[in-house]
């Protein structure tokens, strides 16, 4: 799965910056992701809920929010209710994690469970048990164009391991630094959705990036069966 991210967009024209990856059905995007900053949680500020609800009535596009934010056990529920496909908080940030997963879902939504990447996986696997996906940060969250960092790999390469062998049920996505130089080695490791920003927004051809960005996964993975 690829999920641009209009973090690396052009906010002016983000309805056509949308409609710029869909792309023909089973190359284009499958999710959009979109980066929610509060300006607290990290040192940057985007979008919040009624851009996102704005964004909801422009694209058939499932949404991927990311939740960037302080107190998310009070917030996040808006978006799932809103319509948003999949809502992913940072467990460094959420008071009740294990609730929280319930009432997303429950609103509607896929909850999913973000680690920056000095958070450790060891100490959230029970918490993560309670969630659809575990976002990998590979950099720090706050700013898109950031270098890739290789090291959290190994977090993907553990998280594979039990969902492999039956032990944890998620989806591996990863966010940060993934272009066609690195998201072969996110693939090996084990990601399924992979998150991309100026690797896809930056291009000439938007759509075709993300089916570029496509193939290189499926040809470093061919011991994978991919979908969509």
């Amino acid at each position: 799965m690829i999920a641009p991210s209009i973090l690396a967009a052009d906010f002016a024209r983000l309805a056509d910056e949308a409609d710029a990856v869909t792309g023909e059905p089973g190359r284009g995007a499958d999710w959009l992701h979109v980066d929610v900053m509060d300006a607290h949680f990290v040192p940057n500020l985007t979008l919040g809920l009624p851009v996102v609800e704005s964004l909801l009535k422009t694209t058939e596009l499932p949404l991927d929010c990311h939740l960037m934010i302080d107190n998310p056990d009070r917030w996040a529920i808006g978006y799932a209710e809103a319509g948003v496909h999949h809502v992913t908080v940072h467990v460094e940030a959420a008071r009740e994690p294990v609730a929280l997963a319930k009432d997303l879902r429950a609103a509607g939504a896929l909850a999913g469970l973000s680690l920056k990447p000095g958070t450790p996986l060891e100490p959230h696997l029970e918490t993560l048990r309670h969630y659809d996906t575990l976002l990998v940060m590979s950099v720090e969250p706050g700013f898109g164009g950031q270098r890739f960092m290789p090291e959290v790999l190994d977090k993907v390469r553990t998280v594979r391991r039990l969902v492999d062998t039956g032990h944890l049920r998620v989806l591996v996505e990863i966010d940060g630094g993934i272009n066609d130089e690195t998201i072969e080695a996110a693939a090996e490791a084990g990601v399924d959705c992979f998150v991309a920003g100026s690797a896809v927004y930056g291009a000439d051809d938007p759509a075709r990036a993300v089916a570029a960005l496509r193939e290189r996964v499926v040809a470093a993975t061919p011991h994978r069966t991919w979908t969509g």
